[in-house]
């Protein structure tokens, strides 16, 4: 169905995934101590810092998932980026500084000298699952488009990128991470001009055509300005996008890695605008080429026709349905018939890859996507690795550590999280969208971590108000989890909210339930 690799297209990848190999073992005797496998000795440019930022922030959850996104819907999503640079701001003016000072390695360091170990093992237990979600959602979404090129099962190429990524990811340490983000930020940069330029230049009626039947269809719309909390406005997606953000710069253990890695409080600043900013107009290219699509198959409908069939056949490859069944071209076109453009927006993007574009272009291509997840993988497993060593293994189980043992513990760590995110990437492969699953999970998982942080940073709240405060917001977000999908309960015990509200009433919940309680006390002392 598709335009197989060819030999210059399969030289293309090889080399990058050479190259980027080479970079991880080039830097393995630098990642051989403590303090270079966490902090690149503390010593990095801030381009470099922000460059990896960036890349990180772009990951194949955003090289297919935002393209798929607009181009079964619209570009409400695209509101989340719109939400950067309030928290850009917010992490130059009062995180950067903050750990930039300390110096400490485990972003959650903070939460034990303000409230006690409970504080620092809540979050770094949290962090870490989060993470190892991020790892499963990439990394299938780094297969599915290979799998759709070069016919092989998907299972197969987790299982390999998976394997490739760990051992990357093993040898080079934070330091080789952030150079080769500064490089994959180039070419995904590159990658996604070129498509989207290729996409408007391959209409039948020129670059105007793309534009003038996504308007049409509404597809540049930005979601409702209505005042619903239930379904995804404008306002949702943006108090989801602000609580998400600041959790990511103010304590996602990957970024406040980078803040330590730079040389200098200067060369930090501008590691955090340029990994902020830079993601604002990219994000709109990949949302654009999602539009350019549905726009171009509206008109290549021979082609739309044939993505179908494809998804189509692959469900029922997967249920253990081939050809030679009786139903199976029954199935096939009642599948078929029924398909919707959000049943196919994760496919779309690698479907067009594979059969439009010129050979050397899809090469660069899926190196783009590959450089994208290599990015964001290895940045998870080795904070992950990091808080495992400092928060757990060194904070509980042996305080006196070595360096060689600590590193054990590091390399150790890395292994056990690249297998466990293999694991899930095997079992998210009959989502509809991945970055819906991406959002939904990130939001329950975060558990409220943004509201205890900023409750320790600008209140006087002691631990049991802390504690308490804690245990009520994640009895929320437990509560909007579960309602939506436990049909029996009954209605009045439901929430209506929209599953990206999670992240933001768990956040609410924990600050201001600290805050009432703190002035609660005060009051009762004074009387």
């Amino acid at each position: 169905m598709q335009k197989q690799f060819s030999s210059f297209d399969w030289f293309i990848l090889i080399v990058y995934f050479l190259s980027t190999m080479s970079i991880g073992f080039y830097f393995y005797r630098k990642s051989r101590s403590r303090e270079g496998f966490t902090a690149a000795g503390r010593a990095l440019p801030g381009w470099a810092c922000g460059l990896s930022i960036f890349a990180t922030y772009l990951s194949s959850i955003s090289f297919l998932a935002l393209p798929g996104k607009s181009y079964a819907a619209n570009w409400n999503p695209f509101v989340f980026s719109l939400s950067l640079p309030i928290a850009t701001w917010i992490a130059v003016r009062f995180f950067l500084p903050y750990y930039r000072q300390t110096g400490e390695i485990s972003a959650y360091a903070h939460l034990e000298h303000r409230f006690g170990s409970w504080a620092r093992m809540y979050a770094s237990f949290f962090y870490i699952l989060t993470q190892l979600a991020r790892i499963g959602v990439v990394m299938y979404l780094m297969a599915l488009p290979l799998s759709i090129l070069v016919g092989c099962d998907i299972r197969i190429l987790i299982i390999i990128t998976g394997i490739s990524v760990t051992v990357y990811s093993f040898v080079g340490g934070i330091v080789a991470v952030i150079w080769t983000d500064a490089l994959q930020a180039v070419i995904l940069m590159v990658g996604a001009v070129v498509c989207a330029s290729l996409i408007l230049f391959n209409m039948p009626q020129g670059p105007q055509q793309v534009f003038q039947i996504a308007a049409a269809d509404q597809k540049f719309s930005l979601g409702s300005f209505g005042g619903s909390f239930t379904e995804s406005t404008f306002w949702v997606v943006l108090a989801y996008g602000i609580i998400i953000n600041l959790q990511n710069f103010g304590i996602d253990q990957s970024y406040i890695q980078r803040y330590i890695s730079s040389k200098n409080d200067i060369e930090a600043r501008k590691s955090v605008w340029l990994g902020g900013l830079l993601y604002l107009p990219v994000s709109a290219v990949f949302f654009f080429i999602g539009t350019g699509l549905f726009a171009y198959y509206q008109v290549h409908t021979e082609d739309l026709s044939r993505i179908r069939q494809y998804v189509a056949e692959q469900q029922l490859l997967q249920e253990g349905i081939d050809t030679g069944h009786k139903e199976y071209t029954s199935r096939i076109l009642e599948r078929t018939s029924l398909m919707t453009d959000k049943d196919i927006g994760d496919k779309v993007f690698p479907y067009f890859i594979g059969r439009m574009l010129p050979s050397g272009v899809r090469g660069l291509l899926v190196a783009a996507i590959f450089a994208a997840a290599m990015s964001t993988i290895s940045t998870s497993l080795n904070s992950s690795a990091t808080l495992i060593a400092t928060d757990w293994y060194q904070r509980y189980i042996k305080p006196d550590v070595c360096e060689k043992h600590f590193m054990l513990v590091l390399y150790i760590s890395t292994v056990i999280w690249g297998v466990l995110g293999t694991g899930l990437a095997l079992l998210l492969m009959n989502v509809t969208s991945a970055l819906d699953t991406w959002w939904i999970l990130s939001g329950i998982l975060g558990g409220g971590m943004l509201g205890l942080f900023l409750l320790g940073f600008i209140s006087r709240a002691n631990s049991p108000v802390a504690a308490a405060a804690v245990f009520l917001g994640l009895l929320v977000i437990a509560w909007m989890t579960l309602s939506a999908r436990v049909q029996s309960w009954p209605e009045h015990l439901q929430s209506h909210l929209h599953a990206f509200l999670i992240p933001v009433a768990g956040t609410l919940t924990i600050l201001l339930t600290g805050l009432l309680l703190q002035f609660l006390l005060r009051s009762k002392k004074t009387e």
